[in-house]
């Protein structure tokens, strides 16, 4: 018979990469780890990790025990979050990683209304303002944040991926999509009169392949996306500064330091002077949400969900009159 507790320490070292590591995630010791694997690797009759040098990597059996690891625990998850309804939800914490313009547009009215649910005196009209449900937030990349989630140092990843970037998230997690978004060139009003654009006009970047460019910084997925669509448009962009703050960026293209693409909600709320616009080829970010399989349904994160949920709708809304 399979412990499912040895089972998950072999889950953990797939996602941690070490003993050391899997046992500071799990607060074991690493012999204490060690023995485990040695007793999973008895109740399994056969090896399910190996030695590649000075560290521990899977056996195609000890692949197959974490793939089914994953449903195991995927089912026990949904099983608490079924009880967790049925009790009323224990209010405890969820914690939140998400990238940098989701953290400053989506997340700050999360805080805001579960501070008042906590504060209001009347009972839980089920609206999902939860009492007692507190929020802890790291600003992470896309792709550290579903590292997080694998490693089971996360509850919900708010993440992105773009028309000309797709991102691979594993089937079994759930996903709920919050807004999709257009990509728009910003550029200082005067350098947009010079190449012939009024403000909200599509542009067509394969006719702007000489503008000096502003973007990210080159360990951001929104760097490759400028990428590909500069490369799409048949040219590479000469890079002239870079920040991986859309804030700074755009505060240079208001200095006519160049031009940059930014997703919507990564603009500032004060953009003037800028001249946005749509592109002829239309690049839009979709932005969603990530958990693993089997916590959706846990009233906690639920709760979560559905006010991410109210506010990109309500966000999506305010900056409806900007260009798409």
């Amino acid at each position: 018979m399979l412990d499912v507790r040895r089972l998950r320490i072999l889950q953990h070292l797939a996602a941690y990469g070490t003993v050391a590591a899997t046992a500071d995630a799990l607060h074991l010791t690493a012999p204490a780890v060690s023995q485990h694997l040695a007793a999973l690797q008895k109740e399994a009759g056969t090896p399910v990790v190996e030695k590649h040098g000075r560290t521990l990597r899977l056996t195609a059996a000890g692949e197959l025990l974490v793939a089914h690891t994953e449903v195991i625990l995927a089912e026990l998850a949904a099983a608490e979050s079924g009880l967790a309804a049925m009790k009323g939800g224990r209010r405890g914490t969820v914690r939140i990683s998400a990238f940098a313009s989701a953290a400053r547009t989506l997340v700050p009215p999360l805080f805001e209304r579960l501070n008042g649910a906590a504060t209001d005196p009347a009972p839980d009209n089920g609206t999902g303002a939860a009492r007692d449900l507190s929020l802890r937030l790291s600003v992470q990349e896309p792709d550290e944040a579903l590292d997080e989630l694998h490693k089971r140092s996360t509850d919900l990843a708010l993440v992105h991926s773009y028309t000309v970037l797709p991102r691979s998230v594993p089937a079994a997690w759930e996903q709920t999509v919050l807004m999709e978004e257009p990509v728009l060139l910003a550029l200082h009003p005067d350098r947009a009169g010079r190449e012939g654009l009024t403000a909200g006009q599509p542009a067509d970047l394969s006719r702007l392949a000489h503008l000096p460019w502003l973007t990210p910084g080159p360990e951001t997925s929104c760097y490759e996306m400028i990428q590909r669509a500069c490369g799409a448009a048949g040219f590479v962009p000469d890079i002239r500064a870079s920040s991986s703050d859309f804030s700074v960026l755009t505060a240079l293209a208001a200095a006519d330091a160049g031009a940059v693409l930014v997703p919507r909600m990564a603009l500032p709320d004060h953009t003037a002077p800028l001249s946005l616009h749509p592109l002829v080829r239309p690049v839009s970010r979709t932005v969603f949400t990530v958990s693993r399989a089997g916590t959706g349904k846990h009233p906690d994160l639920r709760a979560v969900l559905d006010l991410l949920h109210e506010t990109a709708t309500a966000l999506d809304d305010r900056t409806a009159d900007r260009p798409r």
